[in-house]
């Protein structure tokens, strides 16, 4: 008698493979009824075979065993509906199974669609974000380099600050280098719509950009755009009080979403949570007491709270203050303040961003524990050059992050080459 695995397991696999990611999902009966309504079941056993890095058609084919033309056919079918994104290298495409934050979670939801039911997806979302926490809390709260980070409002900062930003902290710089361009629906306002609980800022305003656009461009999730459009909408988004949070990277940003304080999971878990030090940009707000009427308007605005406003006794004028380890250095708070006492200034510490998503998934998972799997994929062995680029990461790492990633690969060879360098 044949073996029949039940589809919970199935799912349980998949999950488990989607968890080599540095950020992950952690398994729930919530994940397993989101995933069985993005993928059969079938599917989810293909899916759950596949190589953490990018991979061919031949390289699927091997691990399913099959045939590479079947092969091809699964994954432009799972290509279409944004479950894989494809990339064009080297004259062929290769395919790569992003993850589910920033990834195929939000590409579902980036436009109106009729095969799959939106509202019931919107409502497994809402309740494995916030009802469970554990996702959100991996996602925004583990570890010391985030999956994204805060981009200033360049137009905010005082003379001397903006002579230390640097290219890759302007959104405005992202959208001019971009080599492709794609505005999708906002993920967590259309998912809160379902709900019943969007706020009335801008839907169609998430940017996405550079490979990832060209993928989801192609097969009709996002839709084609130029910069100078981009740029028009990224002006809509601050005048509607919007915060630019992208991807952690200073080369070829792939997303910038424009997030509300009261739909991103991302600012709800600032406020939720509390911490806010890995995703902020390297500016803060500051209030000059002397200028400061009290009239509130920048603790109103501020999507995190990070602003409060102390009424004074006698009907005396009250003060607003700025609690640093919850600003984001967004500059939101700045355009509302009648009396220009808000002003941006640099942090006197700042955060390092990634080079590259390469480095940035490094980091990440020797912050995580992950490394492992970033070494030495089980599904498909790794090329040499690939070992070589992400062994190359790790050797630039700083001393005590070089040594606990010596720990997590028990590998005697890294060892050996991180051991030259110290």
């Amino acid at each position: 008698m044949a073996h029949h695995t039940r589809p919970s397991h199935v799912y349980a696999r998949l999950a488990e493979r989607l968890n080599r990611f540095p950020q992950g999902s952690p398994p729930s009966e919530l994940l397993f009824a989101i995933l069985k309504m993005l993928v059969s079941e079938k599917e989810a056993g293909l899916m759950a075979r596949l190589p953490i890095r990018p991979f061919t058609p031949k390289d699927a084919a091997t691990a399913w065993g099959m045939g590479v033309s079947e092969a091809r056919k699964v994954l432009d079918t799972l290509a279409s509906r944004a479950i894989l994104v494809d990339i064009p290298h080297g004259g062929e495409l290769r395919y790569c199974l992003p993850p589910p934050m920033a990834g195929f979670f939000e590409f579902s939801l980036m436009r109106v669609r009729n095969d799959l039911d939106q509202k019931a997806l919107s409502e497994l979302f809402y309740q494995y974000l916030n009802m469970e926490e554990d996702f959100i809390r991996e996602l925004f709260v583990e570890g010391e380099t985030p999956l994204g980070r805060i981009f200033v409002r360049e137009e905010t900062l005082t003379e001397d600050a903006s002579l230390q930003v640097m290219d890759h902290e302007r959104a405005s710089e992202v959208i001019r280098t971009a080599s492709h361009i794609g505005i999708g629906l906002c993920y967590c306002r259309h998912k809160m719509s379902h709900l019943g609980r969007a706020c009335g800022a801008p839907q169609e305003i998430c940017m996405t950009f550079n490979t990832s656009a060209a993928s989801l461009v192609k097969h009709g999730h996002a839709r084609k755009a130029d910069a100078a459009e981009c740029l028009d909408l990224l002006a809509r988004a601050k005048e509607a009080d919007l915060v630019q949070f992208g991807e952690n990277v200073k080369r070829r940003v792939n997303f910038i979403c424009n997030c509300c304080g009261c739909c991103c999971e991302a600012l709800l878990a600032i406020r939720r949570f509390g911490l806010v030090r890995p995703v902020h940009s390297n500016f803060i707000a500051e209030i000059r007491d002397s200028a400061c009427v009290g009239c509130g308007r920048c603790a109103a605005a501020c999507p995190v709270d990070a602003v409060t406003f102390t009424p004074a006794p006698g009907g005396r004028a009250g003060k607003a203050h700025v609690d640093p380890s919850l600003c984001l250095g967004c500059g939101v708070c700045v355009r509302h303040c009648p009396t220009e006492a808000v002003v941006m200034q640099s942090r006197p510490n700042r955060v390092l961003t990634p080079l590259d998503t390469t480095r940035r998934a490094v980091i990440m998972a020797v912050e995580r524990g992950t490394l492992q799997h970033l070494i030495v994929d089980n599904q498909v062995l790794v090329s040499h050059r690939a070992l070589a680029a992400v062994l190359g990461v790790i050797l630039k790492l700083p001393p005590v992050k070089r040594a606990l990633a010596a720990h997590l690969l028990q590998s005697r060879y890294v060892n050996a080459l991180i051991d030259r360098l110290a």
